[in-house]
């Protein structure tokens, strides 16, 4: 799998069909003044291709924890609806592993909603394990 760092607003606004089947809240500009405000924190966003589009987008950042030191975390998966069920998501999980092996970090991290049995598949068949539960609170 060739793996294409986003590293435009064109770019990114190619991804913008994949992201939308995982993050619908959004539109297209909101996602984009996302990604530009996220880019700025060390957010990048890489994907591939079959045939002149892209299929699989994975949004990620290299972070320091105090429990873990330096991490891959992984914001965004999402293959294409139309290619699902063909190990896109693995691969892409590949190519990040070996992201962040070059990038020095010592684990790769990902929150998942619990509704998303699929994924949990993918990220147990792929070598994750369930550690803790995130909590969040609205402040608005």
């Amino acid at each position: 799998m060739d793996v294409i760092y986003a590293d435009d607003e064109r770019a990114v606004r190619r991804c913008w069909p994949v992201f939308s089947q995982l993050r619908p809240h959004l539109d297209e500009e909101a996602f984009a003044e996302r990604w530009r405000t996220q880019s700025a924190e060390g957010y990048r966003i890489v994907y591939s291709e079959e045939d002149g589009e892209v299929c699989v987008v994975a949004g990620f950042r290299i972070m320091h924890t105090m429990i873990s030191g330096r991490i891959l975390y992984l914001d965004d998966l999402v293959a294409d609806e139309s290619a699902r069920g063909r190990g896109l998501g693995s691969r892409m999980l590949t190519e990040l592993k070996a992201i962040a092996t070059d990038e020095g970090c010592a684990e790769f991290h990902l929150d998942t909603g619990h509704q998303r049995h699929a994924a949990h598949r993918t990220y147990l068949r792929n070598g994750f394990r369930i550690d803790a539960h995130h909590v969040s609170m609205s402040l608005s």
